[in-house]
């Protein structure tokens, strides 16, 4: 195995176990106030990495920033693809992350639960709070899936001082969705659980 690859082996059991959030954290989203600006999104994030490039990402969104209004929980499975080093940071390391094994959400706040009986009625049972619906591979209006689609982003990891940096959304709200959207700059990091 040559240097570069050892190295990527290296970050790969370093990321191994478990993250979370330090802090409710802030992002753009893709959805515009009536003045045009964007409207942020709030979350937590628990993540999990396993051998064999797999991981569990559990996301909480929240109507605030302090995160005292949850609105919907997601539960992504998937695995991940290494495509090697990232310039943002020496040891920073373009990863894909890829939900080809499970996309749960569970609705936490009636509001946003009679959001989704009105959008996402299509091929589900009728939503309630805090009962998960699976929407793997099946289309789901509100996160703009299509049948069949399976979720990826095409991200970058960057382990420091027992931290772990992922890339910071894109300020006009577009997703990781395609290879030229991966991110340039790191947002705020997860500590170790």
């Amino acid at each position: 195995m040559d240097k570069k690859g050892l190295f990527s082996e290296e970050i790969k059991k370093e990321a191994l176990g478990e993250w979370k959030s330090i802090a409710v954290e802030v992002r753009p989203s893709a959805f515009k106030n009536p003045d045009g600006s964007l409207k942020p999104f709030y979350l937590t994030r628990a993540f999990t990495f396993l051998p064999d490039d797999g991981f569990q990402l559990e996301i909480i969104n929240y109507a605030d920033a302090l995160g005292q209004i949850p609105l919907v929980k997601m539960l992504i499975k998937g695995s991940t693809e290494w495509e090697g080093d990232h310039p943002i940071a020496a040891g920073a390391q373009k990863v894909n992350f890829t939900a080809d094994k499970a996309y749960e959400v569970t609705p936490l706040n009636e509001a946003f639960t009679g959001i989704l009986n009105t959008l996402a009625k299509e091929n589900f049972e009728t939503w309630e709070t805090g009962h998960s619906q699976d929407i793997f591979k099946k289309a789901f209006v509100p996160f703009g899936l299509k049948e069949g689609d399976i979720f990826k982003e095409y991200d970058l990891m960057y382990l420091y001082n027992d931290m772990m940096f992922w890339g910071a959304r894109n300020i006009d709200g577009r997703g990781f969705d395609i290879e030229e959207n991966r991110p340039v700059n790191l947002q705020i990091p997860m500590v170790r659980k």
